[in-house]
């Protein structure tokens, strides 16, 4: 049963002649205090005034003690006090309090347990959908992550189709693909090794690196033009001066 979160007690209950009974007893303090107790447990319960453990497990005096951390002695006088005034009956050794409906809100406790039930049966309905002997889980936030590994492995894969560069030039500096000098062959037909050994004569010479050969190759050729006009036919071989 779906347990709630209230129960209903009168303003006027210490007038009423029972408790007034109970309280002028030797314990009487404390046997009201346990039947505060009890409602709120049958309100836990939710079954119309029962109170268990579970259907098949009803309270023992015992297992009362522990529950209310009272001396067994004290529950047993409690439970033997509310049954002679009428307060509670046993009923196939469960524990019934017998004005439960009488002073609770019954509509509204069935109407919980009407929910609860509901709720039950969609997820029985539910789980008959589901294929036999099925090991799928459910999907949690923990699998998203496994689109970045998927995207990740895609990259690595896309890195490890380039083309392996090789060390070309006398200094062995140059790091161009064969796809590279393919490309350099058709835009430099007559001195693509020249202008290679050019480059790797420079790099060994003044110590720098390019991050990108071919485009190094590239960008000194487009340079090559215009700073020879601007020099007049003199010497290129001095790279320093315009590089």
């Amino acid at each position: 049963m779906a347990d709630v979160k209230w129960i209903k007690i009168a303003v006027d209950m210490f007038d009423n002649r029972k408790i007034k009974q109970i309280g002028s007893m030797p314990e009487g303090d404390c046997l009201l205090l346990m039947w505060v107790q009890l409602l709120c447990l049958a309100g836990n319960v939710n079954d119309g005034g029962f109170i268990y453990l579970t259907k098949e497990i009803p309270y023992t005096d015992e297992m009362l003690a522990t529950q209310f951390n009272k001396p067994i002695s004290t529950v047993r006088l409690a439970l033997k006090t509310f049954e002679q005034f009428g307060m509670i009956e046993i009923i196939n050794n469960m524990i019934f309090l017998s004005s439960w409906e009488k002073y609770q809100s019954t509509d509204r406790l069935a109407t919980i347990r009407e929910k609860d039930r509901e709720r039950k049966r969609r997820k029985r309905e539910a789980e008959k959908l589901l294929p036999q002997n099925s090991t799928e889980c459910p999907r949690t936030s923990m699998d998203v992550p496994r689109l970045d590994i998927d995207i990740d492995k895609d990259k690595n894969k896309s890195i490890s189709k380039k083309s392996p560069r090789h060390k070309h030039g006398e200094y062995q500096n140059v790091l161009l693909s064969d796809d590279d000098l393919d490309k350099l062959k058709a835009e430099f037909p007559s001195d693509r090794d020249q202008r290679i050994q050019r480059l790797s004569e420079y790099m060994a010479s003044s110590g720098k690196s390019y991050k990108n050969h071919l485009a190094t190759i590239r960008n000194w050729a487009r340079r090559d033009k215009p700073a020879a006009k601007a020099a007049g036919g003199e010497d290129m071989t001095d790279l320093d001066k315009y590089f």
